[in-house]
């Protein structure tokens, strides 16, 4: 039985054979068929780094139907990202290609190696923008808010009085 996910996509390193970082992300949202159907792809935004990374990310997200259930897509997440040419390095540091299991539509997975919902999706704009561009209404399944309405609360210039 087929599940649908959201995956998060970002570089901010060039790849010898893609180039620049918002080429590897558009080679990787390509990439993503190969483990199901894609059925839709964000724009490609680019963002700041955040904790050790020194260069400007790209990111996109996409939605897409597999076979696998989470742990076994998240191993084939890691398969591509290697492929793609990521060490191991620091949390956070520069990467060639980083590949995140935000949503689910089963709702929670809790396991040694992943969450879902992503733990840390609801406060990342570079997540979100991308997110509502293509699945706007699917909901967090912790908070019951739509992608739209966590972008909104992150976003708006209200946020900072929350």
């Amino acid at each position: 039985m087929s599940s649908a996910y959201l995956i998060a996509v970002g570089s901010n390193r060039r790849h010898h054979l893609y180039g620049r970082p918002r080429h590897v992300v558009r080679a990787a949202l390509e990439e993503l068929a190969a483990l199901g159907t894609v059925s839709a792809r964000s724009p490609i935004i680019a963002s700041a780094p955040m904790g050790a990374a020194q260069r400007r990310f790209a990111n996109a997200a996409a939605v897409m139907d597999s076979e696998y259930d989470p742990p076994a897509l998240l191993a084939a997440l890691k398969r591509m990202e290697r492929q793609f040419g990521r060490r191991p390095g620091r949390r956070w540091g520069d990467r060639v290609l980083d590949l995140d299991i935000v949503l689910w539509d089963g709702g929670y997975w809790k396991g040694s190696a992943l969450s879902v919902p992503h733990p840390d999706f609801r406060d990342r704009a570079f997540v979100l923008g991308p997110a509502c561009a293509i699945a706007p209404g699917w909901r967090d399944p912790i908070s019951n808010l739509s992608l739209s309405h966590l972008n909104a609360r992150l976003t708006s210039p209200r946020a900072l009085l929350r």
